[in-house]
């Protein structure tokens, strides 16, 4: 089989054209490996206390630490490498990004192609709750949320996933909306299938473009969202090194000169998240060329 005769391989041809896409990919695909390996790459374990120690906090970068350490991104307020921690906390956003945007796609499509699937009252009411919640910013609806349940793992991925599976609901009823007078629609809706069975495998399948580009930059908003909401206290607890948090914990130190606390690991998240949203602008382009400038 001829891979670059196939859709995929004219995707892939086609993306690698834009040089700055590719470079884009290839930095999330770096962070992402980074973050999966981050137990057998870093120095130190965040998580292990037993490791840390309070004389090596808030060293400056290159830092020889008690145990031999050499802190090339120095110390936090706790003691931890900072290297270490910001790999640790990659991993911790890419799995919130991930685990958040994958759960907010789910509903979001199901909510969206059932709406348009089902039509009259019951579209009308649904778009109306979406269109109400689409009119908050999406960080004071994810704000309230994580207050209101508390800090967590669990709760924040909660707060994250109500705060944008309208977006995703809103593309999925615009796309299934086309779709739903098509002839092939119409001709599975005169066989015996059941209306979920039409929804998944007839509307679903064919708005799933559109979703796509819009999975990409929610997935770095969640990103942005996790950082934002530990940052103000109410996302994961203290003990917990996502770059948020990383972030928060030296911004009180950055007037007595001790930059390298919240300084690298907010380079880490901007580049993180402008990539993501690079490949996502590349993604978007390709699937609706209508849109690109």
């Amino acid at each position: 089989m001829n891979l670059s005769a196939s859709p995929f391989g004219r995707f892939v041809a086609e993306f690698t054209r834009n040089k700055t896409a590719t470079v884009a990919a290839i930095v999330v695909l770096v962070i992402a490996l980074l973050a999966i390996l981050a137990p057998l790459v870093a120095q130190q374990d965040p998580y292990d206390l037993a490791s840390l120690v309070l004389r090596d906090a808030r060293r400056p970068p290159g830092y020889v630490g008690t145990s031999g350490i050499v802190h090339l991104l120095g110390t936090d307020s706790q003691g931890r490498d900072l290297l270490s921690a910001i790999l640790y906390g990659l991993r911790i956003s890419l799995q919130m990004g991930l685990l958040a945007g994958a759960i907010a796609f789910t509903i979001g499509a199901v909510v969206g192609c059932s709406a348009a699937y089902r039509g009259g009252r019951f579209e009308a009411v649904m778009m109306r709750i979406i269109d109400l919640q689409l009119s908050f910013p999406a960080i004071l609806l994810a704000f309230v949320i994580a207050a209101l349940l508390g800090q967590g793992t669990w709760q924040l991925i909660m707060a994250l996933v109500f705060a944008q599976y309208a977006y995703f609901a809103r593309t999925a009823h615009g796309a299934a909306s086309a779709e739903r007078h098509k002839d092939y629609v119409e001709a599975a809706l005169s066989t015996p299938l059941s209306a979920g069975r039409v929804v998944l495998r007839h509307i679903l399948p064919n708005s799933l473009p559109p979703l796509i580009v819009v999975a990409t930059v929610q997935v770095a908003s969640a990103i942005s969202l996790e950082a934002t909401l530990s940052f103000l206290g109410v996302g994961l607890p203290p003990t917990e090194p996502s770059l948020g948090m990383l972030i928060s914990n030296g911004f009180q130190y950055l007037l007595s000169g001790r930059y390298w606390i919240s300084m690298y690991p907010g380079v880490a998240l901007i580049i993180l998240i402008v990539s993501i949203n690079l490949v996502g602008d590349q993604i978007r382009d390709q699937l609706n060329p209508r849109l690109k400038r």
